[in-house]
């Protein structure tokens, strides 16, 4: 492998000829062969947008020439659209304040706008990764910068849209199935009736929930971090190229970034991407809750509930013929399983938040985009590949309800819980509905029945058998 040697302050190395990155990616390289995990696209996405911003700053207020700023915002922008991802190797289990990740980006840049400078790739001149590329910046304030950039870009973009998607997927199916009485269950156990699309409608109302958490993350996400340099006094950072490196990314994302309220809290504390992560557990823990009932409420086909049908998406088993499984359910638990252990790493490393640096970053960087970008293709599959297609099984449903000796809640008020907890028992012994038993025992009438046991109006609030009054 041809090779080039590069030089910095703890020597000298060879790099691959052909690598845009540098030296100090390769002794990241070398120092952190941990896992092979390696940054999210959206966040070197975001990496390139910052570090493009600052390079047409800087030319604009004449601290970097023209044709070299030129350059460097080129380079940064190739690097933002994803050329050069092949060269950024660095694991996340590095450095905690991310410096790796953003020498990483800084010799990319460099070296590319040295190139379209007609000059070599390992060369510091004309453009120097740190002196050009890094100018008015430091790790601590870039990579929270990126990270914010990266996290609310994903949750406008992609996730919000997805759970709108599946929001409304599921109240469409509220709706479809408002009219199909069901046995409700409460410990796995019979419980009195429900309909099918009230349970489709928790579901909803629970996405609807979860896009309002999320919603209340944006404002937090937008704050960057930008402009407070090393520990937050902003050093070495004009603030007018501060407010214009901010002004530029909002414009080229056209979200409503502004800097931070406050550059010590958005160096030293992640509190936002604690708080977004913990948005991201509650989701995770409603879509886990969806993707199981809908496979119980599926199981079968003919041992299980089988009370609803979900599209049929691919052969089950390798050595059942015919099985169907629910796949889609089944992928989004795990996705959300994930995510629920994402959080708790967010989480313990939002603490290591000392004196005025978090010492975490790539870490939250990575759980925190991951998350968001499985969430948003778990949702999306739910909506498309599952709740679209569901078929309720009506006569399945119905038959449940007059079988379930839960019936016998509704008689109760009449002969009392004794009475018809008895009737229950009796039911569950002799197989018998609680219906028969009733008029066996001559407690009602068939009609009285009818109208005490009608299965929708045991759906709706009210005692059985009593007309509604109207409250004064």
């Amino acid at each position: 492998m041809k090779t080039r040697v590069e030089k910095d302050s703890l020597g000298s190395r060879n790099v691959p000829a052909e690598a845009y990155y540098g030296i100090q990616t390769l002794r990241a390289m070398e120092n952190f062969p941990v896992s092979g995990w390696r940054f999210p696209r959206g966040f070197i996405a975001a990496l390139g947008l910052v570090k493009k911003a600052a390079a047409e700053s800087n030319a604009d207020m004449g601290l970097l020439d023209e044709k070299t700023g030129r350059a460097v915002a080129r380079a940064a922008g190739e690097l933002a659209e994803g050329k050069f991802d092949a060269d950024f190797p660095v694991d996340i289990f590095q450095t905690g304040s991310g410096t790796s990740a953003n020498m990483n980006a800084n010799e990319i840049v460099a070296h590319r706008a040295n190139e379209l400078l007609g000059g070599a790739k390992g060369a510091k001149s004309p453009v120097h990764p740190n002196d050009h590329v890094n100018m008015g910046q430091s790790s601590n304030d870039v990579i929270p910068t990126a990270l914010h950039v990266a996290a609310l870009r994903l949750l406008r973009q992609d996730l919000l849209p997805a759970l709108e998607a599946l929001w409304k997927s599921l109240e469409k199916k509220q709706r479809e199935f408002d009219g199909i009485v069901k046995t409700g269950r409460t410990h796995l156990q019979d419980a009195v009736p429900v309909r099918l699309g009230q349970e489709f409608g928790g579901y909803a109302a629970q996405m609807r929930q979860a896009i309002r958490r999320l919603k209340n993350c944006e404002l937090p996400l937008a704050e960057l971090a930008f402009g407070g340099t090393a520990v937050g006094t902003g050093l070495n950072a004009d603030p007018a190229f501060v407010s214009a490196v901010v002004e530029k990314i909002s414009h080229a994302t056209g979200l409503p970034f502004v800097g931070a309220a406050n550059r010590f809290e958005a160096l030293a504390a992640r509190d936002a991407a604690v708080e977004t992560s913990g948005a991201l557990r509650s989701l995770a823990v409603s879509l886990m809750k969806i993707a199981n009932d809908l496979r119980w409420l599926s199981s079968g086909p003919r041992c299980g509930l089988g009370e609803i049908e979900l599209p049929a998406l691919q052969p089950g088993s390798s050595i059942m013929p015919g099985k169907v499984n629910p796949v889609i359910p089944e992928s989004a638990a795990m996705v959300a399983a994930h995510v629920i252990g994402a959080d708790a790493a967010v989480a313990v490393a939002g603490q290591s938040g000392n004196f005025e640096l978090n010492v975490m970053q790539p870490l939250i960087v990575y759980h925190l985009l991951t998350s968001l970008e499985l969430l948003g293709n778990a949702a999306r599959l739910l909506a498309e590949k599952c709740v679209a297609g569901i078929k309720a099984n009506r006569a399945v449903c119905e038959a449940y309800v007059e079988k379930s000796p839960a019936m016998a809640t509704a008689l109760a008020g009449r002969i009392g819980y004794d009475k018809a907890a008895a009737l229950a028992k009796e039911a569950l012994r002799t197989g018998k509905t609680v219906r028969q038993l009733a008029l066996e025992k001559k407690l009602f009438s068939k009609a009285e029945l009818d109208e005490i046991l009608n299965g929708r109006r045991l759906t709706e609030p009210g005692i059985p058998g009593k007309k509604k009054t109207r409250g004064k």
